[in-house]
Parts: C-alpha cells; structure tokens; sequence
C-alpha cells in the first residue's frame, strides 16, 4: 500500500516552533507521549497495529530534503541552528513502542524530547488514515465534496453581510484527525482557489509551502506542560514557560494558550507585562463564549485597547460556531478561527477522537486541567490533585 507520510513537513507549524524553543531552552529533557482513543470506533484500532508499525517504520527512514529546510530558512523566526539540526535529523524506531491490550491500540513515545515530540502529529494522521482507508472510500469523497460546496456557499452567503469591525479570517488545523491526506489537500486548495478572503492559513506546513499559503501555530499544551518538570516552583510553571517563548521569539508568535490549568488560573499568571508582549490568547477548552468575555474582561483590568489583540478560537469548531462567535466578538477585538475535524474529516464517517499527549518529562507526570470535562489526560491521580490543589482549582478536569 502507499505510504502516508510523505514529507517530514507535513505537520503542524507548533511543531518546529515548540521543538526550536526547547532545543534552545531544555535540550536534555526526557519526556513520554501517549496514544489514546476518546471515542468508541467502529472496529477495533489494535487490528491496525501491524499497520502503523509498517507506517512508523518508513516514517523513521524520512529526512528532510533540501528544498524543505529552504522553506524553514525563509520563515523569520526560524533560527539557523535549528534548520541546522534539521538537516540531520532523524526519528529513531527504537524511541516509539506499538502495542495492543485488547481491543485498545497502544503508542508510547519515549526518549529525548527533541526526538520524540515530533511524532505526535504523524502517529495520529497514520492511525486516521489506516482507520479510514477500510470505508468506502467513493462514498465519503462524494459526501465529502457535497459538504466542502455546503460550506463555500454558506462563506459566499456570509460575504453579503454587513462587516464587523475586523474581518472574518479561518484556517484549517486538521493535520491530526483527516480522513486523508489527499482529502486534506484537496479541502485545503479548495478553499484558498473559492474564499481566500476568508481562508487565511494552515497548520499543515507542507501545504502552506506547496501552495503559498500562512503557516499558522504558536504553542501547543506538551510546551507549558513540560515546565512542570522542569525544575520551576511548580505554581510558576506557565510564567517560566511564557517568559522562555518571549525571549525566544521576542514577539513573534505572540498567541499564548490558556487551558493547561484553566482560564482563571491562567490569568491570574497573564499579568500587565505578558499581556502587553503577547499578541492573543488561543481558545481549546470551555465554553468559547464565556471564555471570550474573560478575555476581554482581564484586558480592561489592564487597560489595554483589545482592538489590538486577538482571540483564536480552535476548539472542536465547524464554520457556523466559528461564524456566530465572530458576530459575537469581532467588533471589539481581532478574531481568528482554526477549525480542524469539521474541515479535513466531515465526510460522513463519525471522526475518531485521537490525541498523543505528553505525561511525563524528565520522570516526573505532567497533565493539563482543562476546561472541558473528558479532555484532561491523568495518568497520575496523585500530581493531579496536588496541581488542583496548588491552582485552586478543584472543579477543573
């Protein structure tokens, strides 16, 4: 069968810019990612395990080419070193272990965390794609295309509306849960050639190199969970991790994320000083309504015009939230909106709900607390009620 990585590029931006910061920051970390399945699938994901380890094995034989590390050079907050890094850069097979237990499928990463954060995004495009390649295949890109047109017409319906003060801006997050890579391109080229008024981006950076587009993303939640075992006053964890993200791009990808504990917990840590370097707050847990109002609120309190902010919301999205929200907050701040299964898997085939988290660093748990029952990933009870208890925030999950 044909591979499905064909490119190490082919990731999301948060990728390069997390792993270029802990290169710089904490080269030596030890860290273990986890595979796990939220959901119920329609047949059991460990009759892919011989699949995957086949993926993973050629995914290990991958390098960069010359043209891609090119590409990295061009981006200003790319640093030459870790280009440099790049160029002989390879995942090794021996850091990541595929098993079953039962009906479960098992991924576990470990090892230097420089060599093992990258995989998480391809583990999870393998297992999509793997998983969806027994469906029918002509039936899901006859319903997928159907969908795609729905969406173009309900932007062009959009567009006759009278505007809000910032414009409606989208991008396409859905490397990690597609239907395909090629369905993936095909939405993606879709949407640049019929609304690029409004599609202003991808995380994927093969397709933003391939067609010119932005490549979007700052910092995804393994960056400020690995300062829990970094050595930091476990309350001062997402300070130190901010304030190393600030003097690492020294304002460049400015948009912090604010569930690792909680929204409250967060701006609590989000002070005049981070408020005034960082650019945004990044959206991916809780209710989006009331999280935005908390925004807003936190920048009154500080004084700073949110006119010169922006909120960016990415949690398990579809274009008419996105658009309700951008009716709700666009005259009083910049808005944007990654939007991610609904893009790359509304094919109409129930999505799996995968993720690959990170659970340990340098020996000891790390977790989130997030905002959303059901998305925190606790593989320790006991950090897990002391991170609650050293927060305050008990009612979070």
């Amino acid at each position: 069968m044909t591979h499905i990585v064909h490119s190490l590029l082919e990731t999301d931006l948060y990728k390069f810019t997390m792993w270029q910061a802990l290169l710089h920051s904490h080269p030596a970390a030890q860290a273990s990612y986890r595979f796990v399945c939220r959901n119920q699938p329609a047949y059991p994901l460990a009759e892919l395990k011989q699949d995957v380890e086949r993926e993973l094995d050629h995914l290990c034989t991958l390098t960069y080419r010359d043209d891609e590390l090119a590409y990295l050079r061009t981006l200003r907050f790319i640093k030459s070193d870790f280009v440099d890094f790049l160029t002989v850069f390879r995942f090794q097979r021996h850091f990541i272990d595929v098993s079953t237990d039962g009906d479960q499928l098992e991924i576990v990463a470990s090892g230097p965390m420089v060599h093992v954060m990258g995989f998480e995004i391809h583990v999870l495009a393998i297992v999509n794609e793997l998983y969806f390649r027994r469906f029918d295949q002509q039936k899901a890109l006859t319903e997928g295309r159907a969908r795609l047109q729905a969406k173009i017409d309900l932007l062009r319906t959009f567009s006759a509306e009278l505007p809000c003060t910032n414009p409606f801006e989208f991008f396409d997050f859905g490397v990690r849960r597609r239907f395909s890579a090629a369905w993936h391109e095909e939405v993606v080229s879709t949407f640049a050639r019929d609304v690029p008024q409004f599609f202003k981006g991808t995380s994927n950076v093969y397709f933003a190199k391939k067609f010119g587009l932005v490549p979007i993303g700052t910092m995804a939640h393994e960056y400020l969970q690995a300062y829990q075992g970094f050595g930091v006053r476990l309350r001062d964890f997402q300070k130190a991790a901010l304030e190393d993200w600030v003097q690492e791009y020294r304002g460049d990808l400015g948009t912090a994320l604010t569930d690792v504990v909680g929204m409250d917990a967060f701006l609590a840590d989000f002070d005049l000083y981070f408020a005034k370097l960082f650019d945004g707050l990044r959206h991916d847990s809780g209710d989006p309504f009331e999280w935005g109002e908390k925004a807003l609120a936190h920048y009154v309190k500080l004084k700073i015009d949110a006119h010169t902010k922006r909120l960016v919301f990415s949690d398990a999205l579809d274009l008419p939230r996105a658009l309700a929200l951008y009716r709700h907050f666009a005259d009083r701040t910049m808005t944007g909106f990654g939007i991610g299964t609904d893009l790359t898997n509304d094919v109409g085939y129930e999505p799996l709900s995968i993720v690959m988290k990170l659970v340990a660093c340098n020996g000891q748990p790390v977790t989130k607390l997030s905002d959303s029952p059901g998305k925190a990933l606790v593989t320790d009870g006991t950090f897990l009620a002391y991170l609650k208890k050293v927060f305050q925030e008990p009612s979070v999950l």
